[in-house]
C-alpha cells in the first residue's frame, strides 16, 4: 500500500511540475527573452522536486529527501537567471559550468533513488525523467564546445567592425559607385545573398553586413528596434569606409530597416531596391498577419533555450543559424517588429530617387500585392514588377535571384546616368 501511495505521489508531482513549466511558457511568459523562459521553466521543474520531497515526507513512510538536491540546484540555477544574467553573454559563459555540475548531481541522485524509491515509478518516471536531463547536460556540453570550435575553425570572411559596444561583420566586393547595401530578411545573415552579391560585383562595389547577434557579428547589449538597426549600419558604414552614395537593398523585414536609414540619412541614399519588401502595414493590410505574428513570436521566444541545448545544431547540422546567439537575435527582431513596422512607417518618400519593387507573386498572403503597389509609390521615379517566384527564392534560388540582381542592376545604372525607370 505504501508502494502504490509513492507511485501516485512521484507521479503527481512530476507531472504538476511539466504542465506548470508549459502553461508558464504558452501563457505568462511567452515570447520573453531566454534567460526568463530558462529561469522560468527552471523553477517550475525545482517546485516539483521540492514538492515531491515534501509530500513523501509528510504523507508516506519512504521519504524521498534527495529530490530536495534538484530541487535546491534548479531553483538556484533558474533565479539566477532571472536576477543575474538578463545578458546572453552571462549565460555563454555558464554553459560551461552547469553541464558537468548536471551531469555530477545526476549522478549522486541516480545512487539516491535506487536506494530509497521503492516502486516502478523508479523505472517508468524517474530514471528516464533523469535521463532527459542528462541529455540536455551532454547537448548543452557539446554546444558549448562546438561553438567555441567554430569560432577558431571559421574565420569570417569580412571585417569586424566595431559600432559602439558590439562588433558588426562586414564584407564588400566589386568596386565603383554607387555603392550597393544588401540588408537581409529577418533572421538572417549576410551570407545567403551569395548569388546577388557575386552578380553585382561585376557592376559596382555591394555590402552585406550581419546584424547584431547574426553571423559572424556580436549580438548587442540589448533588443534592437528598426532605428537601432538603422545607427548600427550607418556607424559601421562610416567606420568601415564605405563610400557613398548608397543603393540600399532590401528583402523581406529587410525593407523596413533600408526605409528608416533612408529616412534618416537621406542625403546618403541614392536609390532603393525592394525585394518582396514586408510593408510597414502589415498588421493592417494582410489579414493572417496578426495571428501569425502571435504565435510566431511564442515560437521564436523558444528557439534560443533549444539551441542552447544543441538541438538547433542537431536538425540544421553544424549550421551557424542554430547557434544560441543568432536564436537569440531572431526572437528580438521579431519582438521588435511591431515597433520596427511603425518606425518605417515615417518614411514615405524617395522623391525621384529610383525605386524597384520586385514583388513574388507565387504563394504571396491576401493583401499582400497591394500593399506592394503601394510601396511603389515611395519614389516618382520607380518600377514595380511581379515576378512568378516565392518569397525566399528571390535570393536563395539561383534562377530567381537573376530577376533580384537585375532590379538592382536597372537601380544602379539609373543612379548613374539619372535615368528614369520603365513603369510596369
Amino acid at each position: 500500500m505504501t508502494t502504490h501511495h509513492i507511485g501516485r505521489i512521484v507521479i503527481g508531482c512530476l507531472t504538476a511540475g511539466l504542465v506548470l513549466a508549459l502553461a508558464l511558457v504558452v501563457g505568462p511568459v511567452a515570447g520573453a527573452q531566454e534567460h526568463v523562459i530558462t529561469g522560468t521553466v527552471l523553477l517550475a521543474f525545482a517546485s516539483s522536486w521540492a514538492l515531491l520531497a515534501t509530500l513523501s515526507i509528510l504523507w508516506t513512510e519512504q521519504p524521498q529527501r534527495w529530490a530536495a538536491v534538484p530541487a535546491g540546484f534548479m531553483a538556484l540555477a533558474g533565479a539566477g537567471l532571472l536576477v543575474f544574467a538578463p545578458n546572453g553573454a552571462v549565460i555563454d559563459a555558464l554553459g560551461w559550468v552547469w553541464p558537468p555540475l548536471l551531469l555530477a548531481l545526476l549522478a549522486g541522485t541516480v545512487v539516491r533513488v535506487h536506494r530509497n524509491l521503492h516502486s516502478r515509478t523508479r523505472f517508468c518516471v524517474v530514471y528516464p525523467l533523469l535521463g532527459v536531463y542528462a541529455l540536455c547536460a551532454f547537448g548543452g556540453g557539446y554546444q558549448t564546445i562546438q561553438e567555441s570550435l567554430d569560432r577558431r575553425m571559421y574565420g569570417a570572411p569580412g571585417q569586424l567592425i566595431d559600432v559602439g559596444g558590439h562588433r558588426l561583420h562586414l564584407n564588400c566586393a566589386g568596386s565603383g559607385t554607387p555603392t550597393v547595401i544588401l540588408e537581409s530578411g529577418l533572421g538572417e545573415t549576410g551570407a545567403y545573398w551569395g548569388w546577388i552579391s557575386a552578380a553585382v560585383a561585376h557592376d559596382t562595389k555591394v555590402c552585406a553586413y550581419d546584424r547584431a547577434g547574426r553571423g559572424w557579428s556580436d549580438p548587442a547589449s540589448v533588443p534592437q528596434d528598426g532605428v537601432g538597426v538603422a545607427t548600427d549600419l550607418h556607424v559601421l558604414l562610416d567606420r568601415g569606409h564605405v563610400p557613398g552614395p548608397f543603393v540600399l537593398v532590401g528583402h523581406s523585414s529587410g525593407a523596413q530597416y533600408v526605409r528608416i536609414f533612408a529616412g534618416r540619412y537621406p542625403e546618403q541614399v541614392a536609390g532603393m531596391v525592394l525585394l518582396d519588401g514586408q510593408p510597414a502595414e502589415a498588421f493592417e493590410g494582410v489579414p493572417n498577419f496578426p495571428a501569425f505574428y502571435r504565435v510566431f513570436r511564442r515560437v521564436f521566444a523558444l528557439l534560443p533555450s533549444l539551441a542552447r541545448l544543441g538541438v538547433g545544431r542537431l536538425v540544421y547540422h553544424a549550421d551557424r543559424g542554430s547557434l544560441p546567439a543568432n536564436a537569440r537575435s531572431l526572437r528580438d527582431e521579431f519582438a521588435e517588429l511591431p515597433t520596427s513596422l511603425q518606425q518605417a512607417r515615417s518614411f514615405q518618400s524617395l522623391g525621384d530617387r529610383p525605386l524597384v519593387v520586385v514583388t513574388a507573386a507565387l504563394e504571396a498572403q491576401m493583401g499582400w500585392l497591394p500593399l506592394q503597389d503601394q510601396m511603389a509609390t515611395l519614389s516618382t521615379n520607380s518600377s514595380h514588377r511581379v515576378v512568378p517566384y516565392t518569397h525566399d527564392s528571390l535570393i536563395t534560388d539561383q534562377t530567381a535571384a537573376q530577376t533580384s540582381s537585375q532590379a538592382i542592376r536597372d537601380v544602379v545604372h539609373a543612379v548613374r546616368f539619372a535615368a528614369s525607370l520603365k513603369k510596369s
